[in-house]
């Protein structure tokens, strides 16, 4: 791989020369593990980092974990159940991906809480980031229950813990459209309510991520005025579902499916940037609203709608934002991207993994899973989100630094 010259540094000229990272992916079918095109060739027992994702029952199997294991012996293994793995430009939805990885320099560790040992979402973010050692580490990798974790509480718990503001990315694990229960686990058989923190150590290590939903606004700008964590009661002093379902119109009629071609715009403050959020479902009894993500009250909301072609350019305009200075290509780029796309792209969901692969000129392996919530920085600040109904990227190389 290439590296650009850079611009002067304290009056030396500096070479950043990028590594040799080495990385395949891998889909399983019928035991085997299979390598895809784009993918290099590694020496097994060098990799450092496994990640893996596929549907549910796939990954359950004992022998899902001991065909990596044995594999790849020195690795460290991250297992995430998903509604889709992402394999460079398509969707394997009947088994499981595995993306090897074998870096340079960057030392790989492992940290991981299960959310039942903990009073909340919150308290578990933060004793696990208080598990990770800051002054080493350059980025944090999250993958965590979909079903038993509140996302929104466990980043505030992460954010509050992460004092010296290292990146962190990820995504909630998914259960197909099931919604049932997820699995993840790190060197172990995969179970429910683990969260895992993957920490990437090394000043070698270039990370760069990006966000973007695509989601097209309308109506007014409103205010949430009576909220319960991710249960939405009153916007502007009136029923939030009442007045939902005034702007869907007849699509009101087909909810609560209908509600994922319709989420929630949501700012929590005047200066952040829009988050958004999905409507998991509705409850006519109360007439609340219940988000996969927290809405509180004071926050500043609009509604949204799809527009398939807006959806697509978003994934262009988040791979856009992992491009340095230089448009230097990374090596790997792992996408989160959410359910409720895939269910509202449909037949269409290679286009917004094509329009990924376009960006990087098809010379990036692409990697990932659709999720039940996405985790990464917002541009404007370097404290992660919970988002919904977006499409996150981030992208990894290794450099080293020769004068000239």
């Amino acid at each position: 791989m290439r590296f650009c010259q850079m611009p002067l540094l304290h009056k030396k000229a500096i070479k950043l020369i990028r590594r040799k990272m080495k990385t395949a992916i891998y889909t399983c079918h019928s035991g085997n593990l299979l390598v895809q095109p784009k993918s290099d060739i590694l020496q097994n027992e060098k990799v450092q980092l496994v990640l893996c994702f596929g549907n549910k029952q796939s990954i359950a199997e004992a022998g899902a974990y001991t065909l990596l294991n044995n594999t790849f012996p020195n690795a460290v293994i991250a297992i995430c159940s998903a509604a889709g793995a992402i394999v460079n430009t398509s969707v394997e939805d009947n088994s499981f991906t595995a993306t090897a990885i074998q870096f340079k320099k960057t030392t790989v560790q492992s940290h991981s809480v299960n959310i039942d040992d903990y009073a909340c979402s919150y308290e578990a973010g933060f004793s696990l980031m208080k598990e990770i050692d800051a002054a080493e580490t350059k980025f944090i990798f999250l993958l965590s229950d979909g079903q038993k974790v509140n996302g929104s509480e466990l980043i505030r718990g992460i954010n509050e813990a992460n004092t010296t503001q290292i990146p962190v990315s990820g995504g909630l694990a998914a259960d197909g459209y099931n919604f049932v229960s997820t699995l993840t686990g790190v060197n172990a058989v995969p179970g429910k309510g683990n969260i895992i923190a993957i920490a990437l150590c090394g000043k070698e290590l270039v990370v760069k991520y990006g966000t973007d939903a695509g989601w097209e606004n309308f109506g007014p700008e409103r205010v949430v005025t009576k909220a319960v964590t991710n249960r939405l009661f009153e916007i502007d002093g009136k029923n939030a579902l009442d007045l939902y379902k005034k702007y869907l119109g007849k699509e009101a009629d087909a909810l609560p499916g209908s509600a994922l071609f319709f989420p929630l715009s949501l700012k929590l403050s005047e200066e952040a940037e829009p988050l958004v959020r999905t409507i998991l479902s509705i409850d006519n009894s109360d007439k609340s609203m219940v988000f996969a993500g927290d809405v509180p009250k004071g926050s500043k909301v609009r509604f949204m709608r799809a527009n398939l072609d807006r959806l697509t350019n978003a994934a262009t305009n988040a791979a856009i934002q992992t491009l340095d200075s230089n448009a230097s290509i990374p090596k790997l780029a792992i996408l989160v991207s959410c359910v409720g796309r895939k269910l509202v792209l449909n037949e269409r969901i290679d286009e917004e993994l094509t329009a990924v692969d376009e960006v990087f000129r098809s010379q990036t392996i692409l990697t990932g899973f659709y999720s039940y919530g996405e985790i990464a920085p917002c541009l404007t600040k370097d404290s992660s989100q919970l988002h919904n109904q977006t499409m996150s990227i981030t992208t990894f190389y290794e450099i080293e630094q020769a004068a000239e």
